[in-house]
């Protein structure tokens, strides 16, 4: 396989399972008062996670195997997102601290929410820059 289409097909893959993670989120807010938030917060911070990575691997940039989105947002510096510093912070927390037993607030309904649309900002942006061809799901055979 040539560089360029193994390139593609790396991006592909980290868009594959944003994806799988956007819609592991999107299925849990469905169980509304019994939604655990927690996972949703985590999974729409790996949606923007393995989307900014994407584009990077798409650039040829190299990043640090980090689930800090505010470093990762930094490397990315063509794609236009609209987050904020606290909005950074809190999908950071998610992938890291609320992952375990600790002692912080619990995530709110309302919060989860918030971080599957931040998830979705990320997405719609990086999708913006990409190739319609990496873009397309594989056919599984």
């Amino acid at each position: 396989m040539p560089a360029n289409e193994r390139v593609l097909s790396d991006v592909r893959g980290w868009i594959e399972k944003a994806e799988s993670d956007l819609k592991a989120a999107l299925l849990a807010l469905k169980a509304r008062e019994d939604c655990p938030t927690d996972a949703v917060a985590f999974h729409a911070q790996q949606c923007a996670e393995k989307y900014l990575k994407s584009y990077l691997v798409f650039k040829g940039i190299d990043f640090p195997k980090v689930h800090d989105i505010e470093e990762l947002i930094a490397r990315v510096r063509d794609v236009e997102l609209s987050l904020s510093l606290e909005d950074c912070r809190a999908l950071t927390i998610y992938a890291t601290t609320t992952r375990y037993p600790g002692d912080y607030e619990p995530i709110s309904l309302t919060e989860a929410r918030h971080a599957v649309s931040l998830a979705r900002k990320v997405r719609d942006a990086v999708r913006k820059k990409l190739p319609k061809s990496v873009l397309k799901k594989r056919v599984r055979k």
